[in-house]
């Protein structure tokens, strides 16, 4: 899979090899895993909302001088399944350009076998979650 950062394409890996029953299991640890937001983000300033989401989350990209990208998200506890999604790309994502991150695949949760662990509209919700970090890295390299 290098059509992704090193390390997404470890957890996609991980995840498509994983036993079906696993999966969920493994998508409660991404989400514990979500880093908190900076104080400068409290109450979401300067974050995009994910409307496709079925639960409040929010999301904000940034482009370093370096290209890099620095990636920020936030989603209540009481959303796992959103949550994990948040978790997934902030490790995966971590220290990756911004070339590499638009060049991740937009079926990346179907790559990743979750269609069958999880239902459409939550697979949806994910990948509208991409596709906005990926508009605001686009927005912001040109």
């Amino acid at each position: 899979m290098t059509d992704m950062p090193p390390k997404l394409a470890e957890i996609v890996e991980e995840f498509a090899s994983a036993p079906r029953e696993v999966v969920l299991e493994m998508m409660l640890e991404f989400s514990d895993a979500v880093p908190p937001l900076p104080a400068e983000l409290a109450g979401h300033v300067g974050m995009e909302q994910v409307p496709e989401c079925q639960t409040a989350f929010f999301l904000k990209a940034v482009v370093q001088p370096d290209d890099t990208v620095v990636t920020f998200f936030d989603c209540p506890p009481e959303a796992p399944t959103t949550r994990a999604f948040a978790g997934i790309l902030a490790e995966g994502l971590a220290g990756a350009t911004g070339a590499e991150i638009l060049a991740v695949p937009d079926d990346l949760y179907a790559r990743m076998g979750l269609a069958q662990a999880i239902s459409p509209l939550r697979v949806r919700g994910g990948t509208a979650i991409l596709a906005r970090l990926k508009r605001q890295i686009t927005e912001q390299l040109s």
